[in-house]
């Protein structure tokens, strides 16, 4: 087979794009990224490291200030049970996905296993601790006979609140809605939505404890 090239054929126009260009650019690119994305972590890193041990942390809890010292890794959620002897707040799936651990922080529903305890500082914590002992909520879930082993009530009841604060009016079909991150093992929703529904009439009349 001849090897000279057909002088009636056109040259194949160059493309601009070779695999040896590809790789360079890929090389420059990944360059130029990895510099920018370690320029932003040391901006964002914090001043001195913390840990592994444990940590002096200041938690406003129910209003008060609580001293502790716990490892970075530890959980709100144990820093309250394990450290400060608030056990309010359930571990059961220790997943985020029950909400029997539910607290308020800044008035929002939260699991407080999925938050480290050291982040929580500088915010408003509540736990069930905090509220009367007859509060409205769960003077209604007693009404509404809402709890059986209780073991998801305390999760239930601070939902509840953070649920009323932003819906102080709701029907049963909006109570299903927003407490749909929290389960009761023993299936006592339909007691759970009339008592917050009982509840948010008892609020609004002042009765809140």
């Amino acid at each position: 087979m001849s090897s000279k090239k057909d002088p009636e054929r056109p040259a194949p126009p160059k493309s601009g794009f070779s695999r040896r260009g590809f790789i360079r650019g890929v090389g420059i690119g990944g360059g130029a990224l990895g510099t920018g994305l370690l320029e932003q972590e040391a901006v964002a890193a914090p001043a001195a490291p913390v840990g592994p041990g444990p940590v002096p942390i200041t938690l406003t809890i129910n209003g008060k200030p609580m001293k502790l010292s716990v490892e970075p890794r530890v959980t709100l959620l144990d820093a309250l049970r394990h450290h400060l002897d608030l056990t309010g707040a359930k571990r059961v799936c220790d997943r985020g996905t029950c909400g029997a651990c539910t607290v308020l922080i800044e008035g929002k529903s939260v699991y407080s296993c999925t938050v480290l305890a050291i982040d929580a500082q500088g915010k408003k914590i509540e736990t069930i601790e905090g509220l009367p002992v007859y509060n409205a909520v769960s003077t209604a879930f007693v009404n509404n006979d809402a709890q059986q082993c209780g073991y998801c009530t305390p999760g239930f009841v601070m939902a509840a609140y953070g649920f009323l604060k932003e819906h102080p009016s709701p029907n049963e079909a909006d109570v299903k809605a927003g407490l749909c991150g929290n389960l009761c093992r023993c299936g006592t929703y339909m007691g759970v939505r009339k008592a917050v529904v009982e509840a948010g009439v008892a609020m609004k009349g002042g009765s809140n404890g």
